[in-house]
């Protein structure tokens, strides 16, 4: 990407709407780069401009796309009718220039360069204020280290850029996913020290230090350092400004005390609340859901009286006789004053993670509390006081699979770094199935663009 200014990238979402977000003017597209990092409110509005990008409209990556197609990927969403770009994730067959696997790719990227440019401005100005810069480049930081965590995820290894100068990053190969890994712990130890405790404006819809926190605990859970993920949970759990839940609907509602993170709404006429309940509840009284929850593989597998098949799903049955359930953490399509925001990470999560944590350093009871704790908040009796270590990880998956469904691609990710997709999905995709489908393949337009560039395995190039 060449170097545009930064304020002609963020001009184009921002509106009245997002001045309520930002709590700051709209900037001017006329002001060159150089001028963006020397007022506080303009720095500011550059950086949560990738906030207001990420939301802006439906069907982006960091909303719909995220939350439903890595579903589909998975084994608890489909879509309700044949769709070409859609259908290729349900059967595993994705292709290089499949428009999703172009699309993730590009708004990723074009997150990656944003947050590059706000730690290179941020860095180099000397006008701001000093808390406040630090609160910026923290943001800027933790950002990244998002993106790049499900960059590595969705493709394996990447490119790692860490500027904006295209001459660099045009012909860089891709990097091995712990180089990368280790650049996002660096980024998230950055965040941790430069943000504080509180959320600007008091709203809970851009990373503070216990995201930071909430980011690294998952992080080092992916990779194996067990003692390193709990610490950080305990962080996390710990902290008396955050919560598990009693009551699930009200989980997802903005600025919920689970809500460690949130992406506001944004372009929000007519009431409109998230973009994941415009398009996942049903539009009038008689039409079926969209993205609609798997039958066979999800609904039926939960538990006897769980209390999260009847407050996080929705059903209708049609004329047809068919009756078909849609994920409904998100209630409310149009509401005035706002009710819900996109739920980015949470605090159930945080015990997920211990208890994984935990369990895999032989520390079982106290694994299953943590497991338990989510459980009966859903109504679910406690676990087994006699169940081994691998029927407890069974267990972590089992909860992971039934707390976090339809959410930025935690099933798929699970699978895939505990190595169960072939087991799980194998007998579910059919013939199509092969263990390299746990991988998105590299856009074949990246590949003809930088010669350095090489193809996932499993995948033409």
């Amino acid at each position: 990407m060449k170097r545009f200014s930064l304020l002609i990238i963020f001009a184009a979402t921002l509106s009245a709407s997002c001045n309520k977000y930002l709590d700051t003017p709209t900037p001017k597209t006329e002001v060159g780069d150089e001028k963006v990092f020397a007022d506080d409110k303009t720095a500011t509005s550059a950086v949560t401009g990738i906030y207001i990008s990420m939301n802006s409209l439906n069907y982006l990556w960091a909303n719909v796309m995220m939350n439903f197609l890595a579903g589909i990927h998975a084994d608890d969403v489909y879509y309700a009718s044949n769709f070409e770009d859609y259908d290729v994730f349900k059967q595993t067959r994705l292709l290089p220039n499949s428009t999703y696997v172009e699309r993730f790719w590009n708004a990723v990227y074009s997150y990656v360069y944003s947050a590059n440019a706000c730690i290179e401005g941020l860095t180099a100005s000397t006008k701001l204020t000093p808390a406040l810069k630090d609160q910026l480049l923290g943001e800027s930081y933790f950002m990244r280290a998002y993106f790049y965590f499900y960059l590595v995820n969705m493709y394996g290894d990447v490119p790692l850029v860490l500027t904006t100068d295209y001459r660099i990053s045009e012909k860089l190969p891709r990097e091995k996913t712990e180089k990368v890994y280790d650049q996002v712990v660096a980024d998230l130890q950055a965040a941790k020290r430069l943000l504080g405790d509180n959320y600007p404006n008091g709203n809970r819809v851009r990373p503070n230090k216990t995201a930071a926190s909430a980011l690294l605990a998952r992080v080092y859970l992916y990779r194996h350092e067990w003692a390193l993920a709990e610490t950080e949970s305990n962080a996390v759990i710990g902290n008396g400004n955050y919560e598990l839940l009693k009551d699930l609907n009200a989980v997802f509602l903005a600025n919920s005390r689970e809500a460690i993170f949130q992406l506001q709404s944004v372009n929000v006429g007519g009431g409109r609340n998230t973009w994941e309940a415009q398009v996942a509840i049903p539009a009038n009284a008689t039409s079926g859901p969209l993205f609609r929850l798997d039958t066979l593989n999800l609904i039926r597998k939960f538990e006897a009286g769980d209390a999260r098949l009847a407050k996080w799903t929705g059903n209708r049955t049609l004329a047809t006789g068919a009756t078909y359930f849609w994920p409904a953490k998100y209630k409310v399509r149009n509401a005035t004053p706002v009710q819900e925001h996109t739920m980015v990470m949470r605090v159930a999560e945080q015990y997920l993670i211990r208890a994984e944590a935990r369990i895999r350093q032989n520390k079982l009871d106290d694994g299953r509390k943590d497991l338990d704790a989510v459980r009966e908040r859903a109504n679910l009796q406690k676990l087994n006081t006699a169940l081994t270590q691998p029927q407890l990880i069974l267990a972590v998956e089992h909860e992971r699979k039934f707390e976090l469904f339809a959410e930025w691609g935690h099933r798929w990710f699970d699978l895939k770094r505990t190595q169960r997709a072939t087991d799980v999905l194998g007998p579910i995709k059919g013939a199509n199935w092969q263990p390299t489908d746990t991988l998105y393949p590299i856009p074949a337009y990246a590949i003809s663009t930088n010669i350095n560039l090489t193809q996932n395995e499993g995948y033409k190039k």
